[in-house]
């Protein structure tokens, strides 16, 4: 088995199938660029991790899907039918989560540099629970909730910054002082304010019921021991919130773990991870009522493709181009946007085929950094040749733009 496979993609006669079908069948009827997402492995990954939870503790367990990852409407489908909940950062992924037939009760809503404007949207949806990412937050919801004079509870939790964060590149930490390239780090109560977070949010008449962290994105396995001591810090700032009679109906530990993106990366333990999550909150004698992960990557990362047509082979200064019909900015902007994202790359029409050259390839944007892939081990390509860029599932569609005035690419689940 090659170490890409799954439910959803996979190597047969040296073809790709995804699903039941061809992807260049797939590329002749709908057109590239093209993002192909598998229904079976998005249920089997949020049941994997369903299980895990259940194995490691009696808590009720909230998958919140972090929708940034993927918000097609049948991929929410897809979630909700799965019991999913969902993690918001935008009124606008609110409104969506709704339309897609999710209660107002799962989900989730946590934003940074959020407006009036934005609080005025979200207290008109009765029932929601909104993550608050600062204490200067809690001055303009009390505005906003008096000027609209509503007097129904408003729940909310807060997202602390427990002092140390991880992720493949500097730009997705979310939590310490400052990321490993000096940018200050925007997220979260630091933890001097917490407890005053939580007595402010009382005292303007809010219900505050849950702590939340996220440390950031692409956790590998090097990082199993940094987020296990984050874990720690949570439950421990938790228990002096219950110490200070604040008892937390949930405890939201983010999201940050994944698939694999390529052979030699090295998996984060997920199912370790669970386990260690309701071995310490056991320990710790904790009244609460549920545990909260918001997967995002997990679930839908190694879901997606994304077919791309070789339009033309170019050489040039000794390099091989198999120039493509797709720009990364249009498609999947990981590997323009973060250095140490990468993509792996099969040609859907000859996956083992020989002899092979050292080849990248190339968008159609004008940009140096337009390559989804640079000196990759490939079949010598052809034109006409379908290309597939795996784990495209999630964080593809989502980021894409219409820069150089490029259309995004079409989305299809089968």
């Amino acid at each position: 088995m090659i170490w890409w496979e799954n439910e959803f993609v996979r190597a047969a006669g040296n073809r790709l199938i995804l699903g039941r079908f061809r992807a260049e069948d797939l590329a002749r009827k709908h057109g590239t660029p093209l993002f192909v997402y598998g229904a079976a492995r998005i249920r089997v990954n949020g049941r994997r991790l369903a299980r895990a939870f259940a194995a490691a503790t009696s808590l009720e367990t909230r998958l919140a899907y972090a929708m940034k990852a993927n918000a097609h409407p049948a991929v929410l489908a897809l979630i909700r039918e799965e019991g999913g909940w969902i993690d918001a950062v935008s009124p606008g992924e609110v409104a969506r989560a709704l339309e897609a037939g999710f209660s107002p009760g799962r989900i989730i809503f946590t934003g940074t540099s959020i407006s009036a404007g934005d609080f005025e949207q979200l207290l008109r949806v009765d029932g929601l629970t909104i993550n608050l990412d600062a204490v200067e937050q809690l001055d303009i919801l009390r505005d906003v909730r008096d000027r609209l004079r509503l007097r129904r509870p408003i729940r909310i939790s807060f997202r602390w910054n427990p002092g140390r964060g991880c992720g493949f590149n500097p730009k997705v930490i979310t939590a310490g002082s400052r990321s490993v390239d000096g940018t200050p780090i925007k997220f979260g109560v630091e933890e001097r304010r917490v407890l005053g977070a939580f007595r402010k949010a009382r005292e303007c008449g809010f219900l505050p019921i849950g702590l939340h962290q996220h440390l950031g994105s692409g956790w590998v396995k090097a990082d199993f021991p940094a987020v296990l001591e984050s874990v720690d810090r949570m439950i421990g700032k938790a228990g002096e919130l219950a110490a200070a009679g604040f008892d937390l109906e949930f405890l939201d530990f983010g999201g940050g773990f994944g698939p694999r993106y390529h052979r030699a990366d090295g998996l984060f333990p997920v199912e370790a991870y669970v386990r260690a999550i309701g071995r310490m909150v056991r320990k710790a004698g904790l009244s609460l009522k549920a545990l909260v992960v918001e997967p995002g990557k997990y679930w839908l990362a190694d879901a997606g493709v994304l077919l791309l047509r070789v339009e033309y082979v170019k050489t040039s200064y000794g390099h091989l181009f198999a120039c493509v019909n797709g720009g990364t900015f249009n498609t999947i902007p990981r590997p323009a946007v973060y250095g140490q994202a990468r993509h792996a790359i099969v040609n859907a029409g000859r996956i083992a085929e020989r002899p092979r050259r050292r080849v990248t390839v190339a968008g159609h944007l004008c940009e140096t950094g337009d390559i989804f892939g640079k000196d990759l081990l490939l079949p010598v390509p052809r034109p006409g040749d379908i290309l597939a860029v795996l784990q495209a599932g999630a964080y593809g569609r989502s980021m894409a733009s219409t820069y150089n005035l490029r259309p995004i690419p079409a989305e299809l689940l089968v």
